[in-house]
């Protein structure tokens, strides 16, 4: 009986316990069955989860390759892979089974200990982007924050910055993540609004302009300590740089003696048609940061890679990471490598990419009042809309419309749509993905524009908070 009146005081609730303290109570999960319909899982993470996403509305359920299922047994294809963390392809049979078979083993050491699968990546890793060492971590964003840390140390510590003065100098248009390391480089109102003070130390450059990047290594070279810049810019619209920009950057930082610092993160890892997007130019970054695709979209894994001169900055103690390099995460990313090299995704997606590019221009040239410009390298597309012509419909509804023809898509600012499927994905694939686009473009599209209030206001050009830049218009 005692036991049970302290289970009903539980449940009852908190109440205010001796010197003013609040004993915590816990409600009781209500015996109703489990949602199982999308709406009622849209409904219920809308009520319980933070508000900070504005997802498609449509629910994974299950997912083989490039196709996903809702609680409904509806169809889809995929055509962003999670930002490119599925370039495999989804619950890769190879993958998931080296998933399995190390959880039944250790999931788990902390780095205050060895395991028996970390060294094994670190070796696989290492020596297959040639560089010296790793220093692994979880995230994409704290892969970021690693590399920062690590160009400010050897800042420090090789370059004889003066104490609390190293610069980081990034491009504007640039994603690097949402912590304040990384939202201090950006130019996202959204991301920088309400968060600041921002972390100072920063400098921005507009992508593509070594001019202007010379220019800044000339006034502050000697406090500079790395250059942080995708190579191809993803959240910005997969904007990719004129030819030899980036052979230019690597001339620079030799030059001033700046690291140059490559967020492969999303461009890496075969999604570009090269296994790193700097080398289409053949370029070797100083310190290059990897995620997403690392962990096979199974499990967050991300890696700093680094010669010893650069590495050997940061000390015991100095950074880490509980969950950074544990066993799970180390024997999935190995076999993530694995199918990547094996199953040569590399090439496939320099392959489909230019397929891709020439279906989607077919379609702008009988849509050319609509879609204003397709690029991309490799599987790593974007169609850019006509925001004035498409008016008063914007890019977000036109993959409401794509959802509802059975292809995932997400758009970026407005106006562009990102069309990056799983490597794996097959032409068939790709060519019904463009066949729903034209059918959204001349069946839905008029109905939409119609529909649409005509009160809405017409969009104003983005200005950068930071730089009074047009970000995108």
């Amino acid at each position: 009986m005692a036991s049970r009146r302290l289970l009903e005081c539980a449940v009852r609730g908190s109440r205010m316990g001796a010197r003013g303290t609040i004993t915590r109570r816990f409600g009781v999960v209500p015996e109703t069955k489990a949602p199982s319909s999308s709406q009622e899982l849209i409904n219920l993470e809308y009520e319980y989860s933070a508000h900070n996403y504005h997802p498609i509305p449509m629910v994974f359920s299950q997912a083989r390759g490039s196709t996903i299922w809702d609680p409904e047994g509806n169809k889809y294809l995929d055509f962003l892979s999670a930002y490119s963390a599925v370039n495999q392809g989804h619950c890769h049979p190879r993958i998931m089974n080296a998933l399995i078979e190390q959880t039944e083993k250790l999931t788990l050491s902390s780095r205050a200990f060895y395991n028996d699968r970390f060294p094994l990546f670190a070796q696989r890793i290492t020596s297959m982007f040639g560089y010296d060492m790793v220093l692994p971590m979880n995230t994409g964003a704290e892969g970021v924050e690693t590399a920062l840390k690590l160009a400010r140390k050897w800042g420090y510590e090789k370059k004889r910055i003066p104490k609390n003065e190293a610069i980081i100098v990034s491009c504007c248009g640039c994603f690097h993540g949402r912590t304040l390391a990384a939202i201090s480089l950006s130019c996202d109102n959204e991301a920088t609004r309400g968060f600041g003070p921002l972390l100072p130390g920063q400098l921005k450059v507009d992508f593509g302009d070594e001019v202007s990047l010379e220019k800044i290594f000339k006034e502050k070279g000697d406090r500079v300590a790395g250059f942080l810049f995708e190579p191809i810019q993803g959240e910005a619209g997969v904007i990719i740089p004129k030819e030899g920009y980036l052979k230019a950057v690597r001339d620079l930082c030799t030059k001033y003696k700046v690291l140059m610092i490559a967020d492969e993160i999303q461009s890496g890892l075969g999604r570009s048609g090269r296994m790193l997007a700097c080398d289409w130019e053949e370029v070797r970054p100083d310190v290059v940061i990897l995620g997403k695709a690392l962990g096979g979209g199974v499990i967050p894994v991300s890696a700093v890679l680094a010669d010893k001169d650069v590495m050997l900055c940061i000390r015991p103690g100095e950074h880490g990471s509980t969950f950074g390099g544990n066993p799970l995460a180390s024997a999935v990313a190995v076999a993530s490598l694995d199918v990547i090299r094996e199953e040569g995704l590399v090439e496939r997606s320099a392959e489909l990419g230019e397929d891709l590019r020439r279906l989607l221009r077919e379609v702008q040239q009988h849509f050319p009042n609509f879609i204003k410009e397709i690029r991309g390298k490799g599987l790593f597309n974007a169609v850019e809309l006509n925001s004035k012509a498409l008016f008063p419909v914007s890019a977000y509804d036109v993959c409401l419309k794509l959802k509802e023809r059975g292809v995932l898509a997400k758009p970026t600012h407005n106006t562009i749509i990102r069309l990056t499927p799983p490597l794996s994905i097959s032409l068939d694939e790709l060519k019904l993905g463009t066949k729903a686009l034209v059918e959204v473009l001349k069946a839905d599209l008029p109905k939409m524009r119609e529909e649409k209030p005509e009160q809405v206001a017409s969009p104003e050009p983005e200005v950068c908070d930071r730089c009074g830049r047009t970000l995108y218009a």
